[in-house]
């Protein structure tokens, strides 16, 4: 079974997963809440409206697929928000009525500090990212604790900063354990592992950093 649906596909990053899922050949589905947000067109590619905050909007539309991908986001807005744990809630409990086992789950690098991360990346996360994102940030360790209790066989990966650089396919990442002095990953490379891991049974349960 190769089909996958995939949240969030408007952003830069859903956007590289979809674009790179079908050029791997799966048959995909996209939620969005407005069709003409999303330009790609392709045979393989199905564009369906939803809104990810009222799970009777797409919970049909999960029969039959393999993975789900999770890129929500909140845009640039630094403001509280429900969009990542409400958001995943709904998607996790789709998947349980409709039996999809797998979820992939983009969080964030930023949402902790460690002696890895080197004096300058971890006073830059805590003093200035952290303070600033503090609403994204807030709401995104309610979706990790929200998944990292759920049934299904799930993976979240916490990228290092993005950038909209081509991809490398040379990047390094480390299972529950933080990377030494991560700095940034393209969103290309950050969807090209997405994709590798969902048939990754050494990734289920597993929080996942990737950088460079």
């Amino acid at each position: 079974m190769n089909a996958i649906i995939v949240f969030g596909a408007t952003g830069g990053t859903g956007y590289e997963v979809v674009k790179q899922a079908l050029e791997k050949g799966y048959l995909v589905t996209v939620v969005v809440r407005d069709i003409s947000a999303f330009n790609l067109v392709h045979k393989n590619l199905t564009i369906t409206m939803g809104d990810v905050l009222v799970a009777a909007t797409f919970e049909e539309k999960l029969l039959g697929t393999r993975a789900v991908i999770s890129c929500l986001g909140s845009g640039r807005s630094t403001k509280p928000t429900k969009i990542y744990s409400e958001g995943i809630k709904n998607i996790v409990e789709a998947m349980v009525k409709a039996g999809t086992p797998r979820l992939i789950c983009v969080s964030a690098g930023g949402l902790e500090t460690n002696k890895e991360m080197g004096v300058f990346t971890r006073l830059l996360v805590k003093l200035v990212l952290q303070p600033i994102l503090k609403g994204p940030y807030t709401d995104m360790r309610l979706m990790e604790k929200f998944v990292t209790a759920s049934p299904v066989e799930w993976t979240v990966v916490r990228p290092a900063r993005l950038t909209n650089k081509t991809a490398t396919g040379k990047y390094r990442t480390a299972v529950n354990t933080p990377l030494r002095k991560p700095f940034s990953i393209a969103r290309a490379d950050l969807a090209n592992f997405m994709l590798t891991i969902i048939d990754a049974p050494e990734t289920f349960g597993s929080i996942v950093n990737i950088a460079y």
